[in-house]
Parts: C-alpha cells; structure tokens; sequence
C-alpha cells in the first residue's frame, strides 16, 4: 500500500528530524523563521519548507505580528501520535511492573523468605 503524502499524514510529516526539532523549539512559545532556522542551523527557504508540512498537517499555526510571521506549535495535531504511541506505553509499562515482581520475588529467594 502507498504512504500517504507527507503533507497530508502527521506520521509522516514527523518522521522527519528536523520537523521534529522545530516542534520541539516550537513548544516554548512562537517564534519568527529566521529565529528557527539559525537555531537548527538551516536556510531560512528550508525551514519555510519544513514549516509549510507542519502547518498542513496541522501541527503549526501562524499569525502575522507586523512584518513578521510567527509560528507557534498547535498540539492538537499530535493527538493522533500520543494515541498511538499510548499502546506503547501501557506495553512498557506492564512489562516493568513484571520485571519489578520479577526481582522482588528474587530478593526475597536471597533473604530466605
């Protein structure tokens, strides 16, 4: 089966590194493109790029403020990935309160209890 475009699936659109740092960058608060691309040390035309996919998935919002656009993180975007990646967690999570009953029941083989 083909992959959804990238500006069209949030999975696809985050599977790129410096997508995800400009989210990451994103969550302190807006900022212009020029700040974000000197931070990850690209062109400002790169970063527009990378900011357009984010902004058709949904993931980023701007707004005008004078002559500057200023882009700023719309999480809600993310709901799909951390209902996901939710699965994962409950996954781990079982699977280290075994590990924890696991070496609980060996330390109290060790003592003689």
């Amino acid at each position: 089966m083909a992959r959804a475009a990238t500006t069209s699936d949030v999975f696809n659109a985050i599977a790129e590194p410096q997508r995800r740092e400009i989210l990451v960058l994103l969550r302190t608060g807006e900022r212009p493109v020029t700040e974000l691309a000197r931070k990850l040390g690209m062109t400002q035309p790169g970063a527009s790029k990378h900011l357009r996919v984010l902004r058709e998935v949904g993931l980023v919002r701007d707004r005008r403020a004078g002559k500057q656009r200023l882009y700023g993180l719309d999480a809600r975007g993310l709901r799909s990935v951390h209902e996901w990646s939710g699965g994962f967690e409950r996954f781990w999570s079982d699977r280290f309160d075994r590990l924890g009953r696991y070496v609980e029941d060996l330390n109290h083989e060790r003592r003689g209890e």
